[in-house]
């Protein structure tokens, strides 16, 4: 099929105005050659220039964040915070602190933000956010020092009903706490200004698990497809995190293996299994004492660890034979390699638990040999959607209980995989899922900017 001139302009025009933007560029192709077939069944939306105004963020706010370290030294960092669409009601995103974060990736998360949060159903808009700030061996006081001030400056933008920002890579629940203590005593007011929040003050069950929790029962969807379950299958879950650590476990609820972990320093194998015991080591280890996986290696016979200099051209979590991966660290971490060997060695299920975590290239190829792909605008949605249900409760001064919210986050899944299949197939491509996530997402994004007129 020859390409639309519409998006080929759309796409050389985000390229001329924001050069030097990788992740943005990337996260902006992908979605604009899957929207073709929308587009050319819909001349109105090129007629209002729907994607020129989809692809250029509403707002975008960079500000100064200055704080002391314990040694009397002063660190200055940026924050972001970028507000990509409202069309469909306020915007939610995370807030992402690390070292990594500049611009582009906070526009491309946005971005991918607008079309995530439309599939859940929950009037949300999409928006990101956060600092070049490294939480990673600062002390409490330093943290709480940064979040106060990163507040100071950010609560001028943010609101229940504007911007409800969220957690995210380097937020966690105690960064949560001391914005939400930030906010809360800026403004002099208790609202669900943020979500993520804990139990004790307006959060919700579910919630840390909730990204992890919603990326398996994707691919339980997925599978349901083909007549098959994840009992009995072998996974690969990367990341060691809050992601990673609630897919092993729902991976385990639903009899599935998982088999492997990583971190920035490298992965783990564990043929026999990682089961709910060596789960909670995990969990001890990273949440409470902040080790390295390479621990886990340490502790049980039999595991195999391959530090990430070992393969600088791949990565070695993606070279072990398995039914389904689950990529639940970052951005950009299934290269064409990866993407190869994953399907050499009998992956045919792949539901990302990060954004972005496979390269063009490697999508292709997904795609090309139909397997089970969900990518992360549409697997990963549990998380922000139990964060819509966090807002919903916050604002009717209720608390649900655990299996309600669980109930709710997975018929939120099953509803947003019925969307992108339906969708995938009304536009010609019955089980792409990278087509329907983005046009059922896109669709009622932009219908409701029509409605709307020109802003």
């Amino acid at each position: 099929m020859l390409k639309l001139q519409e998006t080929i302009k759309v796409f050389e025009d985000v390229k001329k105005r924001d050069p030097g933007q990788p992740e943005f560029h990337q996260a902006v192709v992908e979605v604009l050659e899957s929207l073709e077939p929308v587009i050319r069944k819909r001349p109105d939306y090129v007629k209002a220039r729907i994607l020129e105004r989809i692809v250029e963020p509403e707002r975008v706010i960079m500000f100064r964040v200055a704080y002391e370290r314990d040694n009397g030294d002063i660190d200055i960092h940026r924050g972001y915070r970028i507000q990509g669409n409202s069309a469909i009601g306020p915007y939610k995103g995370g807030c992402r602190f690390h070292p990594s974060v500049n611009l582009s990736i906070l526009k491309f998360l946005a971005f991918e933000q607008i079309f995530k949060n439309s599939l859940t159903g929950i009037p949300m808009g999409g928006a990101k956010g956060g600092s070049d700030f490294d939480p990673k061996g600062k002390s409490d006081r330093e943290v709480e020092r940064f979040c106060k001030a990163f507040m100071t400056e950010l609560f001028r933008y943010i609101g229940p009903n504007t911007d409800v920002p969220a957690g995210d890579i380097g937020v966690g629940a105690r960064e949560i706490g001391y914005l939400f203590g930030a906010w809360k005593k800026i403004t002099a007011t208790w609202n669900g200004v943020l979500t993520g929040k804990g139990l004790s003050y307006g959060g919700s069950l579910i919630r840390p698990e909730a990204t992890g929790y919603g990326a398996v029962y994707f691919a339980a969807e997925m599978l349901a497809t083909r007549g098959e379950t994840l009992e009995g299958k072998t996974c690969l879950v990367s990341g060691s995190g809050n992601v990673a650590q609630y897919t092993v476990e729902k991976i385990l609820d639903l009899g599935g293996k998982p088999v492997t972990l990583s971190d920035s320093d490298g992965c783990i194998y564990d043929e026999a299994g990682i089961d709910r015991e060596k789960l909670a080591f995990v969990m001890d280890l990273k949440n409470v004492r902040r080790g390295r996986i390479k621990e886990y290696a340490d502790k049980y016979k039999g595991v195999v660890y391959t530090p990430v200099s070992a393969n600088p051209d791949h990565n070695q979590i993606w070279d072990y034979k398995a039914d389904c991966a689950f990529p639940s660290a970052t951005q950009n971490e299934i290269n064409l390699k990866d993407a190869q060997n994953l399907i050499r060695n009998g992956v045919y299920c792949v539901s990302e638990g990060a954004n972005m975590p496979t390269c063009i290239e490697g999508v292709e190829l997904f795609l090309e040999k139909k397997i089970l792909y969900g990518p992360g605008k549409a697997a990963n949605a549990g998380g922000v959607s139990t964060s819509g249900l966090e807002m919903a409760q916050n604002a009717c001064f209720s608390s649900w209980s655990r299996e309600e919210v669980d109930r709710r986050l997975h018929e939120i899944m099953k509803n947003i995989h019925a969307s992108a299949l339906a969708a995938s197939e009304a536009y010609g491509s019955k089980g792409n899922y990278v087509l329907g996530a983005n046009a059922a997402g896109f669709v009622k994004v932009a219908d409701a900017m029509l409605a709307q007129g020109i802003w």
